[in-house]
């Protein structure tokens, strides 16, 4: 069993884990970044960037071997043959589900960085006290006002473009010049300021796509290939952001293929020592030791790591004190909203492939308005005309065909709404000894749900989207409710909550485990609550925050 020393170990790389390796590396601290999944090297590894539909064997679609090949992966838009590769196959990496549940991960070098819906918003004292004011979970442990600069910090790195709408709701941050609303979507935004008095917003996303040169990347193109990885780099990723900073200080030890099967702990000191590793190549275990850890494997990985790391002092796991670890799952539920269509604009296009859309800012339970349920919702859609691939049933083929789809077809508005889901408690996920992965290790079963709270909620969501269509002048308009499983929305969280009272938490203030001191966890796992709004900015700015936080205590000689 090999053994080498650091000052800091980081687990995992996506957009945590790169984001704590770039801060602790420019810190000066020598760090092991650890890797599960192979090594996804810029531009060089994103084989399918730059292809085109008819390259790919079946156009990049899904056929029927890979729907029977991947049973969890084809229930949603993930499964198809232009990215397979940066989705964990579920043979190797299975899961037992105690209630419907859709995991979707990405384990290579970037993990989901490379594939991520790069909408970066930031929270706001709304959210951040709405647990202690409601009386759901546990208090948040910081505010708004703990967390502002460092969303400056992480904005004016990553390269967040969006426009600035002074909206107490949704801060404004350090944008880069937004991206453009199509003719349509423009008059849509007009006409709903105007209907609700400016109660209702709906505005240019804020994405990580960059619309300027920055920071050495050039400017997305509007190819909207995000997903296949971006060779410009274009949208934030690790690969093309955060890791690129971290290797040039040279003090970044990259190791792919390793599974951290459990962090070491010295009960004497009360803090952890290293981690322990499987080669997921080799299956041969190491052990690498280090002053301090970040453990950002992903929220459920992340909870999964302190579960195998048990002792005699915590048979459920390190981090286990509370009670709390491994429950308080949390997902954003979607699919509910409307859609319909807008005449009077056969005359106008868009240029190129957006890879972005509107949003409309939550207006739910806010500034007097209460509804029958806690929280709310934001919205996220487009406008677009279809194309040559549109179907026209009445045609077949031939000249009349071809002249049919010389020009583009009609104009259609749609948007979701992406809605907050509260902490329940008994939302939970847990070990699973019985049955294990390729490697020979435990596995997770799966206990969440929505509740009624989040099903009043869809209600409004279809509702209100409809409402507004169709105040705006939509035709046609159809409020829909396709249904939504838990973790559908990619945005797991919880499980290793923050808070002031170990008693009651996992973390504290500083993302600083309770149980040993030396351990930070950034990633999703650390949420208290969800928010409405997509989470990985929020990530960024703890991460950052803690990585500071870290290397002073450290220098201090408090770690």
């Amino acid at each position: 069993m090999a053994e080498q020393m650091y000052d800091a170990i980081v687990v995992g790389s996506g957009i945590s884990g790169g984001w704590a390796a770039k801060e602790l590396t420019e810190k000066g601290l020598k760090v092991l970044l650890l890797e599960r999944g192979k090594d996804v090297k810029h531009g060089i590894d994103y084989k399918t960037a730059t292809k085109n539909p008819w390259e790919f064997p079946h156009r990049g679609k899904r056929t029927q071997q890979l729907i029977k090949d991947h049973p969890v992966l084809k229930r949603d838009y993930v499964l198809n043959e232009a990215n397979l590769d940066w989705w964990a196959h579920e043979d190797d990496c299975p899961y037992k589900e105690e209630k419907p549940f859709d995991w979707f991960r990405g384990y290579q070098v970037g993990g989901r960085s490379l594939l991520w819906g790069r909408q970066s918003y930031r929270w706001s004292d709304f959210d951040f006290e709405a647990n202690a004011k409601e009386g759901v979970g546990i208090d948040w442990p910081i505010r708004y006002k703990d967390i502002a600069p460092w969303y400056d910090y992480a904005e004016t790195f990553a390269g967040i473009s969006g426009s600035k709408e002074g909206l107490a709701q949704l801060p404004d941050g350090q944008f880069l010049p937004p991206m453009e609303l199509n003719c349509v979507e423009k008059d849509v935004a007009a006409r709903i300021r105007t209907h609700y008095k400016d109660a209702r917003r709906m505005i240019i996303g804020r994405t990580a796509n960059i619309t300027v040169p920055h920071n050495g990347r050039t400017n997305c193109q509007y190819r909207n290939k995000c997903a296949l990885g971006c060779p410009f780099g274009g949208y934030f990723s690790t690969q093309a952001a955060t890791l690129p900073y971290a290797l040039k200080t040279g003090n970044l030890t990259l190791r792919p293929f390793s599974i951290v099967r459990r962090l070491l702990y010295d009960k004497d000191q009360k803090k952890a020592t290293g981690v322990e590793v499987l080669d997921a190549e080799t299956n041969k275990t190491y052990e690498y030791k280090a002053k301090i850890i970040f453990v950002n494997a992903s929220s459920f990985n992340s909870t999964w790591i302190l579960m195998n790391s048990a002792t005699d002092i915590w048979p459920d796991g390190l981090g286990s004190t509370s009670g709390e670890l491994g429950h308080n799952a949390m997902d954003h539920h979607f699919r509910a909203g409307a859609s319909g269509t807008v005449e009077g604009y056969d005359d106008k296009y868009y240029y190129g492939r957006r890879a972005n859309g509107f949003y409309v800012v939550r207006f739910r339970n806010l500034f007097g308005d209460k509804r029958e349920y806690k929280r709310g919702f934001g919205y996220q859609g487009s406008a677009s005309r279809s194309g040559w691939g549109r179907e026209i049933a009445e045609l077949g083929v031939g000249a009349d065909l071809k002249n049919a789809l010389a020009e583009p077809g009609g104009w259609s508005i749609g948007m979701t709404g992406f809605g907050e889901t509260l902490p329940y408690h008994e939302n939970r996920i847990y070990l699973n000894k019985e049955q294990k992965d390729k490697w020979g290790l435990p596995t997770l079963v799966m206990d969440c749900e929505i509740k009624d709270n989040e099903k009043k909620m869809r209600v409004d969501m279809a509702n209100d989207a409809a409402e507004m269509l169709e105040a705006s002048g939509v035709k046609n308009v159809q409020a829909s409710d396709d249904g939504y499983t838990f973790g559908q929305g990619i945005h797991e969280m919880g499980t290793a909550r923050m808070g002031n009272d170990p008693k009651t938490s996992v973390l504290n203030k500083n993302n600083q485990l309770w149980d040993a001191k030396n351990v930070f966890i950034t990633d999703g796992s650390c949420m208290a609550s969800a928010s409405c709004v997509n989470p990985s900015l929020t990530y960024m700015a703890l991460t950052a925050r803690a990585c500071d936080f870290a290397v002073s205590e450290l220098k201090k000689g408090n770690l």
